[in-house]
C-alpha cells in the first residue's frame, strides 16, 4: 500500500494538470492572426458618386427630427439634428442610375458658420459592392469648398475599411436646402 499512495498522488497531479491547460479560460478576447479570419491582401479603392440631399417638398429625404429652442434664431441653425436616407447615384442627375443610399443624421453644431456633425452609412445597392456598407463620422464646413471626412469602418466587403472622404458640394438651392454633393471615396480594405 505504502508503495500505491505516491502513483495514486502521481496520476492526481497529472490529471488536475490537464484539467487546468484544457479548462476554459477566463478571458474575453484572444489575439487572431489575419488569415484566421481569412483576410485577404488590402487594397485601395476609389469610389465616386452623388448624393442627393431634398430638404424640401412632399418627398423631403431628410427631415429635422430635434432643435433647441434658439434654433430658429441662429443664422447656422445650431442645435438641429437632421435624419436623412439620400440616394446614391452615378451621375449629379437624380434619375441617373442609383448605386446606393446614404443613411444617418447630421446637426448643427457649430454657433459661428454651417458646420455639420455627420454621422452616416453608404448603404451599396451596386455592382460588387453590393449589401456592403461604409461608416463616415466627421465634420462638414458645407460652405467650404472641399470637406474631408473620416471613414471609421464598414462592413461586407469593406470589413476592417479606414479611409476618407471628400465633400464637394455640385448643386445647391439656397432657397430650399436642397442639394447635390460630389463624393470620392479613397478607402482601404481587404
Amino acid at each position: 500500500m505504502a508503495t500505491t499512495f505516491p502513483k495514486l498522488t502521481s496520476i492526481l497531479l497529472i490529471l488536475i494538470s490537464i484539467t487546468l491547460v484544457t479548462a476554459k479560460s477566463d478571458h474575453f478576447s484572444k489575439t487572431l492572426s489575419p488569415s484566421s479570419v481569412k483576410l485577404r491582401k488590402q487594397k485601395l479603392s476609389h469610389l465616386h458618386f452623388y448624393l442627393h440631399d431634398k430638404v424640401s417638398g412632399q418627398n423631403a429625404t431628410a427631415v429635422r427630427v430635434a432643435q433647441a429652442a434658439m434654433t430658429n434664431q441662429s443664422p447656422t441653425f445650431f442645435g438641429a439634428v437632421i435624419m436623412f436616407d439620400d440616394a446614391l447615384t452615378m451621375e449629379p442627375e437624380r434619375n441617373s442610375k442609383l448605386v446606393g443610399r446614404a443613411q444617418g443624421m447630421y446637426g448643427s453644431a457649430s454657433q459661428t458658420e454651417t458646420g455639420l456633425a455627420v454621422v452616416m452609412n453608404f448603404a451599396f445597392m451596386e455592382g460588387k459592392y453590393n449589401g456592403s456598407t461604409l461608416s463616415v463620422m466627421g465634420r462638414n464646413a458645407v460652405f467650404s469648398t472641399v470637406r474631408e471626412m473620416p471613414i471609421i469602418g464598414g462592413s461586407g466587403l469593406f470589413r476592417f475599411a479606414r479611409g476618407y472622404v471628400q465633400a464637394k458640394t455640385h448643386t445647391i438651392d439656397l432657397k430650399t436646402g436642397d442639394a447635390v454633393v460630389e463624393y470620392n471615396v479613397y478607402v482601404f480594405h481587404y
